[in-house]
Order: structure tokens, then C-alpha cells, then sequence
């Protein structure tokens, strides 16, 4: 297994980071040695993120940052508490989506839908960068 760690700037907004395209040189470099088949795997290593694959640009991942703060409303009384206010449900986001995500390659080609993108889900204002860690499961 190979594996890479990437930094990611996420400035001290809530955000969906695409990751698709830097998860697509990753692919290209390893799938070459590996004879194109494999499992790319999406790992944040943080306990306020997530990784989802949904579609971008259209709305969708604005929807999910409003949908998110819904279910997760900053002004709950969270019970953990450090940080800026409400920043305990930040903490939870990654029970509804997971830090981690695995997409099949097949001839070097990560095989997503066709509006799929694989996305950093960070709703964590403290915190202006992330990290993502690629890992290469050749096949």
C-alpha cells in the first residue's frame, strides 16, 4: 500500500473542499506502476471533518452545509465546549459523514458517477487547514 498526506487550506469558513482533481493525480501516479486497477482510499485524520462524494457546483454541497446546520444547529447546548461557540457539534459531524471514503479504480480511472466528487466536509471555523491522507490499494 502506498500512501500520501496532503495539506489542505480550508480557511476559517464552513466548507465542501472538492478533492477530486488532487485525488486524480494521485490515482494517475500510482495506477501507472500498478497496472491501472486498485482502491483509492480517502482518510481525514481529525475528529471535526469528513469525507463525502456528492455532487458540487449545482447547489449540493451548499444544501448540505444548511442541511447540516439543521440537524446540527451551533446554538444547541453541546456539552463539549472548547473552542468557538458551538463548536461541539463539530465533533459529532463525523458520525453523519465519515472521515474516510473508498473509490474503486478500474484501468486507472477512479470509477465515480457521473456527477460525483469526493469532498472534504469541514464545518470547523477554528481550524484553517486540514489534512487528508491518500492511501493506494493496488489490485
Amino acid at each position: 500500500m502506498r500512501s500520501e498526506l496532503i495539506d489542505v487550506p480550508t480557511g476559517g469558513t464552513e466548507v465542501v473542499y472538492d478533492l477530486t482533481s488532487r485525488c486524480e493525480q494521485f490515482v494517475a501516479a500510482e495506477a501507472h506502476q500498478a497496472q491501472g486497477d486498485g482502491l483509492l482510499h480517502v482518510f481525514v485524520p481529525h475528529a471535526t471533518a469528513g469525507v463525502a462524494i456528492l455532487e458540487t457546483g449545482a447547489g449540493s454541497d451548499t444544501d448540505l452545509l444548511a442541511v447540516l446546520e439543521e440537524l446540527l444547529p451551533r446554538g444547541f447546548g453541546w456539552r463539549h465546549r472548547h473552542g468557538s461557540p458551538g463548536h461541539g457539534r463539530d465533533h459529532v459531524l463525523p458520525a453523519l459523514i465519515p472521515p474516510y471514503a473508498s473509490v474503486p479504480v478500474l484501468d486507472g480511472r477512479m470509477m465515480l458517477g457521473t456527477w460525483q466528487s469526493i469532498c472534504l466536509v469541514d464545518t470547523n471555523v477554528d481550524n484553517p487547514r486540514r489534512q487528508i491522507r491518500l492511501s493506494w490499494l493496488a489490485g
